[in-house]
């Protein structure tokens, strides 16, 4: 979880061409999670979780109120936020909440490139792996490296090619050949 104060300024309210009176300082708390991303795309009807085309300014600040967990937030409170509070909930969205560490691994969720990766997608990975509906609530970076483990650990050993078995075959013959002295 993050927790940021955001400053209140004035700010203009272009509908009705009147300034908003500043209000108070307000401390927030923001959850990265499969919840918050999942209330986005529901209002958004597109995915979250892909990079092209960027997200707008607007569409970002109200991912920030689909992460508030703090109650009775003034709305108007999401326009103030500075430039060191999104450092801050940027870092935190890219955090990885984890000590685990991959190398690249093909077999990874099973996705292929093609597919949209969505919520409802990483819900299926979490029914799939009988990941509890709790596990919704972690920081999504640490339930993507969950599911990630879930499907390494399912996929069972990585297949080796032909060419490489031989390969290995003939120098394991060869050693064997050096080591007893025969010709075959």
């Amino acid at each position: 979880m993050l927790q940021i104060t955001i400053k209140s300024q004035e700010q203009w309210d272009e509908k009705n061409e009147c300034f908003i009176p500043k209000g108070k300082d307000q401390t927030i708390a923001l959850e990265h999670s499969l919840v918050s991303i999942s209330k986005w795309e529901m209002k958004h009807h597109k995915p979250f979780l892909v990079k092209n085309p960027p997200k707008t300014h607007e569409e970002m600040i109200d991912y920030v109120r689909c992460m508030t967990l703090t109650q009775n937030v003034d709305e108007n409170i999401y326009y103030s936020l500075s430039r060191d509070n999104w450092n801050k909930i940027n870092a935190y969205i890219d955090d990885p909440a984890t000590a685990t560490t991959f190398k690249d691994d093909p077999r990874v969720h099973g996705r292929r490139n093609s597919e949209i990766l969505t919520s409802e997608l990483v819900y299926y990975w979490m029914i799939a792996y009988g990941i509890p509906r709790e596990f919704e609530k972690w920081h999504f970076n640490r339930l993507s490296t969950l599911i990630r483990i879930c499907s390494i650990k399912n996929a069972g050993p990585e297949k080796r090619n032909r060419a490489d078995m031989l390969a290995e075959r003939r120098a394991l013959n060869a050693s064997r050949r050096a080591k007893y002295h025969t010709r075959g």
